[in-house]
């Protein structure tokens, strides 16, 4: 039985605070942190746990004693029998078993990855969507982002290690057993269609052109008389999620949300020190390079068929207007929440690099 030594930097004291787990879980590239104090086990604090106290405060503020799982599933350093570990992990679909002594003083933990097949840890990571929930990517833009590539090739075919932009993106969804996608083309539409018409695959996908360019929302008026669903999802087509897609659209449905767009916590750090003033340029305070914490729009949705009727036809339209047009009129709009981390924006040259780098270990 492998068990990994490394397990400081995935430790947190309960008084840590929300931005901490989220950076320490960023950092780490894991859903789990163990917290303890002196070493000692206390509990265990996941990225559904931070995402379920955002969603409950609406803030990204908190410590953590006030949400983490004090409750947590471990075993002793003695107990490290194989069919027993990997029962537990299957029966609890979890990924990650801190190890410990009596005392409940940690050693180490045990991964999955060490103990399951491949077959075993897809089927425990992904809760499949039993629902008929067609997926709509918006394919139909210039790419301007990536150019020189998009003035020869369409920025869905762009090439990610063996496959392209739009294929990392279907099997994002494919992982959760969706199987019907829908297209929006317009820019060199023909040559994405004909690609993917050539390629082997187990899904549906049909193809829908725009005749103008119609925005980021505009495009999907062209859907009314083609969903018969009451809800589908909506994904840019250059960006990839880590997401418990299930979950979202769980939390989507029980909430009667028209309108879920999943969000990523972002932070940034400004590297200056930033000057605020009064009236007469009196300096108040200086800030030395504050940090920053907050939610950014990932361009993938969860969306109620009834929001067509929001959406003007035939007219440059984007997401954010159609997003005000739902508020103004009092409709449930909600955000997901995931970590930094687990968002990959494709479309721009930075992105695109780091992706590449990232590629064997996403």
């Amino acid at each position: 039985m492998i068990v990994q030594k490394n397990f400081d930097k995935l430790m947190i004291g309960k008084n840590g605070t929300v931005v901490e787990a989220l950076k320490k879980l960023n950092e780490e590239g894991k859903k789990i942190l163990f917290v303890a104090e002196k070493g000692k086990l206390l509990g265990v604090l996941t990225d559904g746990d931070i995402r379920r106290h955002i969603l409950k405060t609406g803030k990204i503020k908190g410590r953590i004693e006030d949400f983490y799982n004090s409750n947590p599933i471990f075993v002793y350093e003695d107990q490290l029998g194989k069919e027993a570990i990997k029962r537990l992990f299957v029966s609890k679909k979890i990924e990650i078993i801190p190890v410990v002594k009596k005392d409940l003083v940690i050693v180490g933990y045990i991964e999955w990855a060490d103990v399951l097949s491949e077959d075993c840890q897809s089927q425990i990571s992904h809760e499949r969507i039993t629902e008929k929930i067609p997926v709509v990517i918006m394919a139909g833009g210039k790419g301007t982002r990536l150019k020189p590539f998009t003035d020869v090739l369409p920025k869905p075919l762009i090439p990610i290690g063996d496959k392209t932009i739009i294929e990392h993106v279907i099997d994002s969804f494919r992982a959760f057993g969706l199987a019907r996608f829908i297209l929006i083309l317009n820019y060199k539409g023909r040559v994405v269609e004909a690609y993917l018409n050539s390629v082997e695959k187990d899904y549906n996908i049909d193809f829908i052109y725009e005749q103008e360019f119609l925005g980021t929302a505009g495009g999907l008026k062209l859907l009314e008389d083609i969903i018969e669903e009451d809800n589908f999802i909506v994904s840019n087509c250059d960006v990839v999620l880590k997401c418990d897609y299930k979950d979202a659209l769980d939390f989507h449905l029980r909430n009667g949300s028209v309108f879920t767009s999943i969000t990523s916590i972002q932070h940034f750090k400004i590297p200056y020190g930033v000057v605020n003033t009064k009236p007469g340029g009196v300096i108040e305070t200086i800030e030395e390079k504050p940090e920053y914490t907050f939610q950014v729009n990932t361009g993938i949705y969860i969306v109620k068929k009834d929001v067509l009727n929001y959406i003007p036809k035939n007219v440059h339209f984007d997401m954010p207007s159609l997003i005000s047009r739902l508020l103004e009129d009092k409709q449930m709009v909600l955000s997901y929440p995931v970590k930094g981390n687990d968002y990959m924006d494709i479309g721009q040259w930075s992105e695109y690099n780091k992706w590449m780098r990232r590629l064997d270990t996403w």
